[in-house]
């Protein structure tokens, strides 16, 4: 197999920084098409965004209706239209999903020994757990991890920790490929220093999607707490938007309203992006469940001091420099900021991804190839 035919999906919209799964899509189908391969992606169809190619990569709509509950389920249904349509035609190589809930009709496609196309599976975590989706979203999260394991020619995931769940749980083999981060690019801080009055180790940070399993809940009343003792003029700032999440994303607000030591940026890329990870003074992720944060990846390329919950996906990728707590204690988290208040850092070194992109595609070309 020379060049590689390739249909990705299960992400949202590519190219957009919504999460990190569109991150990594974005990544391998740039590096796999920069290499001679032929790359479709499959975007979410969304108001007022249209996007037919990317970076070499062909994409194409899928019809979806963008609300919580029916957005996945909707979206995996016509999608596993179109690849079909595809494959019948002899047009393809590989269908590589990402994400559970893109999985949820693997069974109508033929048995491994009736077609000629490989079908991969990256699991970017254990979506089943994360509470945002409820009693229903979450059984049915699990039954699509059901169906990919019984029906996956190949699952590629990105801890050690979920490969172990796989082998215990279905004694089922699965590839251990891990997240990258591009090359940061360093700024002083002019436009974050415009916008919100943020200068260089004055405040930290937490960078990612307001959803309940990335704990920010425990970081705001662990961080009163700490304002509280130490009268600290450092600020918090909270840098994301909600995933099909706006209620929690509103009882997160409200617990910070009036609190000017808190501040929320919404969404940021580009340069406001790089400002903030190239100025924090420490970078928290309290997550209760992860895959392999890229936000967390990226703030270590950037050097930042990194204070992470004690789940292995957090502790798998950190280095000596990092803090840890106890998931879901504030007392700790607590106490572990202010430990590092304490520290007066001054020097962060920058730390490099376990594997460059390129490694990451050369690993993600042998799963192709087996």
């Amino acid at each position: 197999m020379d060049k590689i035919r390739i249909i990705m999906l299960g992400h949202k919209v590519v190219p957009s920084r919504e999460g990190g799964v569109e991150i990594v899509v974005g990544e391998l189908a740039t590096e796999l098409v920069k290499r001679g391969n032929d790359v479709l992606l499959f975007n979410r169809k969304r108001k007022g965004i249209k996007q037919e190619s990317y970076n070499g990569i062909k994409i194409e709509d899928v019809f979806t209706i963008n609300r919580k509950g029916l957005d996945a389920l909707i979206y995996a249904w016509f999608a596993t239209r179109k690849v079909k349509k595809i494959a019948k035609k002899g047009k393809i190589d590989v269908i590589h999903f990402h994400a559970e809930g893109s999985a949820a009709f693997l069974n109508r496609f033929p048995r491994r020994k009736k077609r000629n196309y490989k079908i991969v599976v990256t699991i970017h975590g254990l979506d089943w757990q994360r509470s945002k989706w409820g009693k229903f979203g979450s059984r049915f999260l699990l039954y699509c991890e059901k169906k990919i394991v019984k029906y996956a020619d190949e699952i590629i995931v990105l801890s050690k920790n979920v490969q172990h769940y796989f082998l215990e749980r279905y004694n089922r083999q699965t590839t251990y490929i891990p997240n990258s981060t591009t090359k940061p690019v360093f700024r002083e801080p002019n436009l974050i220093s415009e916008k919100w009055g943020l200068q260089k180790g004055e405040y930290i940070l937490f960078l990612g999607r307001i959803v309940p399993e990335k704990g920010l809940h425990y970081l705001i009343d662990a961080w009163k707490d700490v304002v509280r003792e130490t009268k600290t003029t450092k600020k918090l700032v909270i840098a994301g938007k909600s995933s099909h999440t706006d209620e929690y994303y509103n009882s997160v607000f409200a617990s910070a309203n009036g609190d000017e030591s808190i501040i929320f940026t919404g969404f940021v890329k580009d340069q406001a992006l790089e400002e903030l990870f190239s100025n924090a003074y420490l970078y928290v992720l309290p997550s209760d469940i992860e895959g392999m944060s890229i936000s967390l990846l990226e703030a270590l390329s950037y050097g930042n001091v990194c204070l992470v919950s004690d789940i292995e996906e957090n502790k798998e990728v950190i280095n000596e420099q990092c803090f840890v707590f106890k998931h879901g204690n504030v007392s700790d988290l607590k106490d572990k900021i202010i430990q590092c208040l304490n520290a007066n850092f001054n020097f962060h070194e920058t730390l490099c991804p376990m594997m460059s992109w390129e490694e990451v595609v050369d690993e993600t070309i042998k799963v192709y190839k087996k």
